[in-house]
């Protein structure tokens, strides 16, 4: 499972649009998924996401969480985190996991990174062509695999 986590003022997503999700303050979060993840790497990466310290104290240190700051997660599907560019100019997709197995842990990522927080995860939705929106404050963008937990 790859994650890209912009901490952002605000973020929002619309398709055909429709604004289906908005945040303020707190992350955009891009989830590609593959065929080898599971449940496990759900529970890694909601962990490490709710815990990562990247917004600052009343020092303009990064020291504070998600969770200590109250704030608010947008997250969207992102199958091209698994783009495989080796070969030529034009990236293969192959490596990102099926429909069958990646709505589930998407769906279960959500969910758990939602009661992690303690309030709704905005979304996205799963295969569709959505516009996403965003401030990125900073700029911090954090990239995180759970194939690299060390």
């Amino acid at each position: 499972m790859r994650a890209v986590i912009q901490r952002v003022s605000h973020a929002s997503v619309t398709i055909e649009g429709i604004k289906k999700s908005e945040i303020t303050q707190g992350f955009l979060i891009l989830l590609g998924i593959c065929n080898e993840d599971t449940s496990e790497d759900v529970d890694w990466l909601v962990k490490k996401i709710a815990n990562l310290r990247v917004f600052n104290d009343e020092n303009g240190v990064m020291n504070r969480s998600i969770l200590e700051i109250d704030g608010n997660c947008l997250v969207v599907s992102q199958f091209t985190l698994y783009a495989s560019y080796k070969k030529g100019n034009r990236p293969s997709w192959f490596k990102a996991g099926s429909h069958e197995h990646s709505i589930p842990l998407y769906e279960a990522f959500c969910a758990q990174l939602s009661e992690a927080i303690g309030k709704p995860v905005g979304t996205g939705e799963f295969g569709a062509d959505m516009k996403v929106e965003l401030l990125n404050d900073g700029p911090v963008t954090i990239c995180m695999d759970t194939k690299n937990k060390e």
